[in-house]
Protein backbone atom coordinates (compact mmCIF):
# COMPACT_ATOMS: atom_id res chain seq x y z
CA UNK A 1 0.00 0.00 0.00
CA UNK A 2 2.69 2.33 0.06
CA UNK A 3 3.89 1.91 -3.59
CA UNK A 4 3.75 4.96 -4.97
CA UNK A 5 1.08 3.55 -7.86
CA UNK A 6 -1.24 2.73 -5.27
CA UNK A 7 -1.39 5.60 -3.37
CA UNK A 8 -1.97 7.70 -6.25
CA UNK A 9 -5.09 5.78 -6.91
CA UNK A 10 -6.13 4.81 -3.34
CA UNK A 11 -4.80 7.79 -0.64
CA UNK A 12 -3.24 7.52 2.89
CA UNK A 13 -1.84 3.90 3.77
CA UNK A 14 -3.22 4.45 7.22
CA UNK A 15 -6.36 5.97 6.30
CA UNK A 16 -6.98 2.68 3.83
CA UNK A 17 -5.77 0.22 6.51
CA UNK A 18 -8.73 2.14 8.90
CA UNK A 19 -10.98 1.07 6.18
CA UNK A 20 -9.92 -2.30 5.78
CA UNK A 21 -9.90 -3.04 9.89
CA UNK A 22 -13.29 -1.68 9.75
CA UNK A 23 -13.95 -4.73 7.31
CA UNK A 24 -12.27 -7.00 9.13
CA UNK A 25 -13.80 -6.19 12.37
CA UNK A 26 -17.09 -6.16 10.66
CA UNK A 27 -17.60 -2.46 11.24
CA UNK A 28 -18.38 -2.05 7.16
CA UNK A 29 -19.85 -5.19 5.13
CA UNK A 30 -17.21 -4.32 2.65
CA UNK A 31 -15.15 -8.23 1.93
CA UNK A 32 -11.81 -7.81 1.51
CA UNK A 33 -9.81 -10.20 -0.37
CA UNK A 34 -5.26 -10.89 -0.99
CA UNK A 35 -5.23 -12.49 -4.63
CA UNK A 36 -2.84 -14.76 -5.14
CA UNK A 37 -0.49 -16.25 -7.88
CA UNK A 38 1.39 -19.22 -6.89
CA UNK A 39 0.78 -18.64 -2.80
CA UNK A 40 2.37 -15.25 -3.22
CA UNK A 41 0.35 -12.16 -2.68
CA UNK A 42 0.00 -9.87 -5.81
CA UNK A 43 -2.46 -7.07 -4.89
CA UNK A 44 -5.60 -6.20 -3.10
CA UNK A 45 -9.36 -7.00 -4.16
CA UNK A 46 -12.26 -5.94 -2.14
CA UNK A 47 -16.44 -6.11 -2.74
CA UNK A 48 -18.94 -3.82 -1.45
CA UNK A 49 -22.90 -3.49 -2.08
CA UNK A 50 -24.53 -0.65 -2.98
CA UNK A 51 -27.66 -0.70 -1.12
CA UNK A 52 -24.82 -0.51 2.03
CA UNK A 53 -23.73 2.66 0.97
CA UNK A 54 -26.96 4.20 -0.15
CA UNK A 55 -27.06 6.24 3.07
CA UNK A 56 -25.41 9.67 4.41
CA UNK A 57 -22.42 10.39 3.71
CA UNK A 58 -22.04 7.82 1.04
CA UNK A 59 -25.19 9.51 -0.92
CA UNK A 60 -23.68 13.54 -1.18
CA UNK A 61 -20.09 12.05 -1.65
CA UNK A 62 -21.21 9.73 -4.49
CA UNK A 63 -24.78 10.19 -5.86
CA UNK A 64 -23.94 8.58 -8.99
CA UNK A 65 -24.67 5.66 -6.97
CA UNK A 66 -28.47 6.43 -7.29
CA UNK A 67 -27.75 5.95 -10.95
CA UNK A 68 -26.82 1.88 -10.76
CA UNK A 69 -29.20 -1.04 -9.92
CA UNK A 70 -29.50 -0.68 -5.88
CA UNK A 71 -28.50 -4.43 -6.17
CA UNK A 72 -24.93 -4.13 -7.75
CA UNK A 73 -21.79 -5.03 -6.48
CA UNK A 74 -18.96 -2.56 -6.45
CA UNK A 75 -15.66 -4.18 -7.22
CA UNK A 76 -12.08 -1.90 -6.28
CA UNK A 77 -8.51 -3.18 -7.05
CA UNK A 78 -4.73 -2.66 -7.04
CA UNK A 79 -2.06 -4.47 -7.88
CA UNK A 80 0.41 -4.46 -4.84
CA UNK A 81 4.05 -3.81 -6.60
CA UNK A 82 4.49 -1.87 -9.75
CA UNK A 83 6.80 -4.31 -11.51
CA UNK A 84 3.74 -6.44 -11.65
CA UNK A 85 1.59 -3.84 -13.43
CA UNK A 86 0.53 -4.18 -17.20
CA UNK A 87 1.52 -7.67 -17.57
CA UNK A 88 -2.43 -8.61 -17.58
CA UNK A 89 -2.39 -9.60 -13.45
CA UNK A 90 -5.25 -7.07 -12.62
CA UNK A 91 -7.43 -7.96 -15.37
CA UNK A 92 -6.65 -12.17 -14.84
CA UNK A 93 -7.77 -11.66 -11.20
CA UNK A 94 -10.90 -9.26 -11.39
CA UNK A 95 -12.41 -12.33 -14.19
CA UNK A 96 -11.42 -15.13 -11.22
CA UNK A 97 -12.96 -12.40 -8.64
CA UNK A 98 -16.42 -12.22 -10.90
CA UNK A 99 -16.90 -15.66 -11.23
CA UNK A 100 -17.13 -16.00 -7.54
CA UNK A 101 -19.17 -13.01 -7.09
CA UNK A 102 -21.70 -14.24 -9.85
CA UNK A 103 -21.82 -17.90 -8.41
CA UNK A 104 -22.94 -16.36 -5.26
CA UNK A 105 -25.73 -14.90 -7.45
CA UNK A 106 -24.28 -10.96 -8.41
CA UNK A 107 -25.83 -9.93 -11.15
CA UNK A 108 -24.57 -6.30 -11.62
CA UNK A 109 -21.17 -5.68 -10.43
CA UNK A 110 -19.48 -2.20 -10.79
CA UNK A 111 -15.97 -0.67 -11.05
CA UNK A 112 -14.97 2.95 -10.49
CA UNK A 113 -11.44 3.66 -11.50
CA UNK A 114 -10.22 6.92 -12.04
CA UNK A 115 -11.83 8.70 -15.58
CA UNK A 116 -7.34 9.08 -15.75
CA UNK A 117 -6.26 6.15 -14.99
CA UNK A 118 -6.09 4.32 -18.36
CA UNK A 119 -3.92 1.12 -17.25
CA UNK A 120 -6.99 0.41 -14.97
CA UNK A 121 -9.88 0.87 -17.70
CA UNK A 122 -7.87 -1.35 -20.12
CA UNK A 123 -7.40 -4.09 -17.18
CA UNK A 124 -11.03 -4.32 -16.88
CA UNK A 125 -12.14 -4.14 -20.23
CA UNK A 126 -10.33 -6.97 -20.83
CA UNK A 127 -12.10 -8.34 -17.45
CA UNK A 128 -15.69 -7.74 -19.46
CA UNK A 129 -16.55 -4.01 -18.33
CA UNK A 130 -17.92 -1.21 -20.42
CA UNK A 131 -17.76 1.80 -19.51
CA UNK A 132 -21.76 3.29 -18.10
CA UNK A 133 -21.19 7.00 -17.58
CA UNK A 134 -18.54 9.66 -15.98
CA UNK A 135 -19.29 11.13 -12.36
CA UNK A 136 -17.25 13.60 -10.21
CA UNK A 137 -14.64 11.90 -8.06
CA UNK A 138 -15.94 12.91 -4.29
CA UNK A 139 -12.08 12.95 -2.95
CA UNK A 140 -10.96 15.31 -5.97
CA UNK A 141 -13.53 18.19 -7.08
CA UNK A 142 -11.45 18.60 -10.06
CA UNK A 143 -11.27 14.34 -11.39
CA UNK A 144 -14.04 12.13 -12.87
CA UNK A 145 -14.53 8.71 -12.01
CA UNK A 146 -15.51 5.87 -15.01
CA UNK A 147 -18.48 4.28 -13.71
CA UNK A 148 -18.12 0.96 -15.54
CA UNK A 149 -20.74 -2.28 -15.41
CA UNK A 150 -19.73 -5.57 -16.30
CA UNK A 151 -21.09 -7.26 -19.32
CA UNK A 152 -22.98 -10.36 -18.10
CA UNK A 153 -23.13 -11.63 -21.25
CA UNK A 154 -19.31 -12.34 -21.98
CA UNK A 155 -17.68 -15.20 -20.61
CA UNK A 156 -15.93 -14.25 -17.33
Amino acid sequence: MRQPHWRQWWGEVETELGYIRDMVEGRDSTRPFLFLRDGEPMGYIQAWRIRDHLVEPWISKAPWMLKVPTGSVGVDLSVGLEENLGRGLGSAALKAFVKMLIAEGCRDIIIDPDAANARAIRAYEKAGFEALFEAPDPEARDQAMLIMRLRLDQDS
